[in-house]
């Protein structure tokens, strides 16, 4: 099971919210703490915002970087983050979503197609088409946070070429702190004299 945060919550919580009042968490069954839709929302809007980028972006600007590949070989990789982005955000989104949800996604999210477009192509009213648009924001963010063994949030760690050390709970040692430098202390420089006239 994945444990949620409040520290990793906290800073996507709408204030405003009415379930969290922007805490990012909530009372669940059982007494555990589950995340708040406002913070499932804001991370498949995070996915969403970059996968439209590097959707859009111009091909000539993509380029392939090496990657190092743990394991017991440890090898290294050419990978194109962008184009890998792009085919999991669809494959990850179409795996977790039942049909109905697929056509809303493929139709509001992929085509970029507006809300009147999609209710009159779907024959939806408009109240159950932004319903389903919720309700699959929430599904995908929770997906994209919680997928093993690499998940598609955050992005920082998705896009770096190293990997996570330890797992996202902590329960390994702290860092080692970095060593500090005192700091470089500057001369005042002095006028230049002038020659008595």
């Amino acid at each position: 099971m994945f444990e949620w945060t409040r520290s990793e919550t906290l800073g996507l919580a709408k204030n405003t919210c009415t379930q969290c009042f922007g805490l990012g968490l909530r009372a669940g069954r059982g007494g555990r703490s589950v995340p708040c839709g406002c913070v499932l929302r804001a991370i498949f809007r995070a996915c969403y915002n970059r996968f439209r980028y590097c959707a859009t972006k111009e091909k000539y600007m993509s380029r392939a970087t090496l990657e190092f590949t743990g394991g017991r070989e440890k090898r290294f990789t050419w990978s194109r983050k962008d184009e890998e982005y792009v085919a999991d955000f669809c494959l990850v989104s179409r795996r977790h979503l039942n049909a109905d949800e697929y056509r809303v996604f493929k139709y509001h999210f992929l085509l970029g197609a507006d809300w009147k477009l999609c209710c009159r192509r779907l024959q939806m009213d408009r109240g159950n088409f932004f319903h389903m648009v919720y309700r699959i924001e929430n599904r995908l963010g929770r997906v994209f946070r919680e997928l093993e063994p690499y998940s598609l949030y955050p992005l920082d760690e998705y896009f770096s070429s190293t990997p996570r050390r330890q797992p996202a709970g902590g329960g390994g040692p702290a860092p080692e702190p970095l060593a500090m430098r005192a700091p470089i202390r500057r001369r005042r420089l002095s006028p230049p004299l002038r020659k008595a006239a």
